[in-house]
Formats: structure tokens, C-alpha cells, sequence
């Protein structure tokens, strides 16, 4: 493409500030941190971790009434996780029958 027919500022680069702005107004100019406070916001917990895991669409139902049943016994913050962690905490793999090949 010719140097002439390029845009000298592209309109959309700024999109992501102009929104930000204008849904949740002007950020207040923070003070800068030192290096501590850098170094603790930087870290990320290691107590847990985010996955991804598939699950057939009848299984995610069947979780999904079941949290949603936990809540209406009042487990008001029942989820999908604290489920299956549940389940894990219960599960003895020494019980289970060795699967038929």
C-alpha cells in the first residue's frame, strides 16, 4: 500500500481508553507504588488455580440442579466447584470396582 494512502493516527486505537471512560467515567491518577506493594500486587495465589475441564452437556445439568437445588436449602453460596470439590473429598478410589476392559 502506498505511504500517502495510510492513515497518520488510526481512530480505533484509542477505542478501549474512549469506552472506559465514558462507561466508567476518569480514572483518578494513582500514586505510584513502591517496590513492595509492586512486587505483592504482581504475585498471583498459588493456594488454587483456574482450569478448564469438558464435561458432557447432561452432566453440566445435572451439576447445575444440583447447585441450584443446594441453594434452595439455603447453601446460598453453592457452586459448581465447592460440588466438586465436595464430591472429590468423598470419593474413596479404593472402593471403586476395577473397570471391565
Amino acid at each position: 500500500m502506498k505511504e500517502e494512502k495510510l492513515m497518520a493516527h488510526d481512530p480505533l486505537s484509542d477505542a478501549d481508553s474512549i469506552l472506559s471512560e465514558e462507561y466508567y467515567g476518569k480514572r483518578a491518577i494513582a500514586a505510584p507504588l513502591d517496590a513492595a506493594k509492586r512486587t505483592k500486587a504482581l504475585q498471583r495465589p498459588t493456594h488454587y488455580k483456574v482450569i478448564c475441564i469438558s464435561m458432557y452437556t447432561r452432566d453440566l445439568e445435572e451439576l447445575d440442579a444440583k447447585v441450584t437445588e443446594l441453594k434452595k436449602r439455603g447453601w446460598t453460596k453453592a457452586n459448581k466447584s465447592q460440588l466438586i470439590r465436595l464430591a472429590l473429598s468423598q470419593l474413596d478410589v479404593t472402593k471403586l470396582p476395577t473397570p471391565q476392559q
